[in-house]
């Protein structure tokens, strides 16, 4: 198993927000799904070291990283993509991919390899390739974070969030180029719209007051009734 956690407890100051999370990610793509303030994003913040666990574990690759720092944790092979993109913008996408390397065991050594994987799967940003990041739209952003998280070569790719604020045939692209990584790299992806990312997981979680209230393949939570009542729309 590539990331392993097993009940989970954890929050913010006296606010417990997970309870009891068990949760797997091996060679496959993987989604969260649920309301806004159900735990999604403190999984996250939980793997990537931003907020300790008070109970529980959390393994990557066999290895406990649970309280690791975060640069401990990106240099042992997890890639976030935040929500808001954190990018440079008065930077060139060049540079922002480069940043993505720069400084990471694992992606260092083979830059110029990895920038050939990102190229191909993002033909724009090789057209937009010495474009102020600042200056392109939020689809082309999202891109570029994207593709600066594939740069450190990671073993795990999460993504808070990704179909943020773009609009409609955007979210079908980049779902579209997630339904190819997932052959290559273990994705862990947290989103709302569940429509589109159903079409680009093999299976997911559905987490609710900060317990998993559902697990399933993608078909199966497809044809889930709650999910279909609370978070398709049928």
């Amino acid at each position: 198993m590539i990331l392993d956690i097993k009940k989970l407890e954890t929050g913010y100051g006296r606010l417990q927000v997970l309870r009891g999370i068990d949760l797997s990610v091996g060679k496959e793509s993987v989604g969260l799904f649920g309301p806004n303030g159900a735990g999604k994003t403190t999984i996250i913040n939980a793997v990537m070291g931003i907020v300790k666990p008070w109970a529980g574990s959390i393994e990557f690759e066999g290895t406990a990283i649970g309280g690791k720092p975060t640069h401990f944790v990106a240099r042992a092979g997890i890639a976030l993509v935040p929500q808001e993109r954190e990018l440079f913008p008065g930077m060139s996408v060049a540079d922002n991919l480069e940043l993505g390397a720069a400084y990471v065991p694992r992606g260092k050594p083979i830059m110029a390899q990895q920038l050939e994987v990102v190229l191909t799967l993002f033909p724009i940003l090789k057209e937009r390739y010495k474009q102020l990041v600042g200056t392109m739209s939020g689809g082309q952003q999202r891109m570029v974070a994207i593709g600066r998280a594939l740069m450190a070569n990671p073993a795990l790719l999460i993504l808070d969030e990704p179909s943020l604020g773009l609009q409609p045939s955007i979210v079908a692209e980049v779902f579209d180029r997630l339904s190819i990584l997932k052959k290559d790299i273990a994705i862990l992806v947290t989103e709302q719209n569940v429509r589109e990312s159903l079409k680009a997981i093999d299976r997911g979680y559905v987490i609710e007051n900060g317990a998993v209230v559902l697990e399933d393949t993608a078909a199966g939570l497809a044809n889930n009734p709650h999910v279909i009542s609370a978070y398709l729309g049928i």
